[in-house]
């Protein structure tokens, strides 16, 4: 996996955690680099996305939560028709 699109980093560690790596890329038959490379993708994979503000807003019923008002209150300008003065 070595070409112009791809960047090296520098990592310390203990040799503890460095036995465990050679001995895990020797039993899969791969090279070191490319068992870590795989373990990030599937650490960042498994991550939980953030979520949107909009999905907080849905999720806290604060969005949608008043009856009776037109449903594009927030975008349609004439509602915004002197407010202020």
């Amino acid at each position: 996996m070595s070409d112009m699109s791809t960047t090296r980093i520098s990592v310390r560690l203990d040799r503890t955690l460095r036995a465990k790596i050679r001995k895990q890329a020797r039993a899969k038959g791969k090279k070191e680099a490319e068992l870590i490379r795989e373990a990030l993708v599937k650490e960042f994979d498994a991550a939980p996305r953030a979520k949107t503000c909009y999905e907080l807003g849905m999720e806290l019923g604060l969005i949608g939560s008043s009856d009776g008002l037109p449903a594009d209150l927030s975008t349609n300008p004439k509602y915004m028709e002197g407010f202020g003065e």
